[in-house]
């Protein structure tokens, strides 16, 4: 027998058989490990919700305890609070942005007054009346600052008309400085 007929075309047919399992068999392994890592990248997202979550709950009680330490003498359990919950918040990724002198940044900066000034080229945070907070590569909180910078653009009619605020008439008072 010369391996050609019916042995032949059986051997064949089980050899195509073979590379199709094969072929079903890589397909499901790659479906199988692009499940997992989609699984693995939704349980980091939904762990970064959560901690963003609880970082901004704590938020304010680090806001209140940073006031306390600027405005007292701190004791020693005032000043173990507060770099206890600094170092729980910085183990969590937290970092804190927003200093004088920093170049100003819509993006993570809420500027609350803008200051004139002739000299300036670009506007520069010029007071930090409370930091801003980033998790990671996230924006948890943007910072709230003061500029100092040149005076804005003057408006054109046609903006004006679109409903753009024009600069206050020169013969009004600018208005007060916020306060921190």
């Amino acid at each position: 027998m010369t391996g050609s007929g019916p042995q032949g075309a059986e051997l064949e047919r089980l050899r195509r058989l073979v590379e199709e399992r094969t072929a079903d068999l890589q397909r499901v392994k790659a479906e199988y490990d692009n499940y997992r890592k989609r699984v693995r990248r939704d349980r980091l997202a939904v762990r970064e919700i959560a901690v963003a979550n609880v970082v901004r709950t704590l938020l304010p009680a680090l806001d209140a305890v940073d006031r306390a330490c600027a405005n007292e003498p701190p004791t020693p359990g005032l000043r173990e609070i507060a770099d206890s919950l600094r170092e729980q918040l910085g183990s969590l990724g937290l970092t804190s942005f927003g200093e004088v002198g920093d170049p100003f940044d819509p993006a993570c900066h809420d500027a609350l007054a803008h200051h004139v000034s002739p000299d300036r080229d670009s506007l520069v945070c010029s007071a930090v009346l409370r930091p801003g907070y980033r998790l990671g590569d996230h924006l948890v909180r943007p910072a709230h600052v003061e500029v100092t910078g040149p005076a804005p653009p003057a408006r054109s009619p046609q903006e004006r008309d679109r409903g753009v605020h024009a600069p206050a008439p020169a013969d009004r008072p600018p208005l007060p400085a916020a306060r921190s």
